[in-house]
C-alpha cells in the first residue's frame, strides 16, 4: 500500500483518500481514490503506477479506462486504485458510497491538501 501512496504522490495526485475495505468487501482489502488535473495526467499516473508495481512485485497490475483518462482503475488485487478528472470525481463521488459517514466527514472538513 505505501508503494501505490508514493507511487500517486510522486505523481502529483492530489486528493488522495484510502479507504480501508477489510471486513467490507471481498474484492480488495483497500481502495485508494485519487484526482489527476487533466486526461493525460491521469492516464500517465495510472501507467506509472502499474510500471512500478510491476517492477516492486513481478506481478501485472489490471487497469480499466486508461484510454479516456476520465477515470482510471488499477486492480492489484490487494489494492483497487482510482484515478479520476476532479469533475468525474464528483460526479461518481466513490468516497460516499465507501467511506464511514464519520470518515467521510472528516475528509470533507479537511478539504483539499496543498500540494
Amino acid at each position: 500500500m505505501s508503494r501505490i501512496l508514493s507511487s500517486l504522490e510522486d505523481d502529483k495526485a492530489e486528493d488522495i483518500v484510502t479507504i480501508d475495505l477489510r471486513g467490507r468487501s471481498a474484492m480488495a482489502d483497500h481502495m485508494v481514490i485519487a484526482s489527476g488535473r487533466s486526461a493525460r495526467q491521469v492516464g500517465s499516473i495510472a501507467e506509472k503506477l502499474a510500471d512500478r508495481f510491476k517492477q516492486a512485485t513481478g506481478r501485472s497490475a489490471r487497469i480499466e479506462g486508461k484510454d479516456t483518462g476520465d477515470w482510471v482503475l488499477i486492480d492489484t488485487d490487494d489494492v483497487i486504485v482510482h484515478v479520476f478528472r476532479p469533475e468525474v470525481r464528483d460526479f461518481y463521488q466513490l468516497e460516499k458510497m465507501w467511506m464511514p459517514a464519520d470518515a467521510l466527514a472528516r475528509v470533507r472538513e479537511a478539504g483539499p491538501q496543498p500540494q
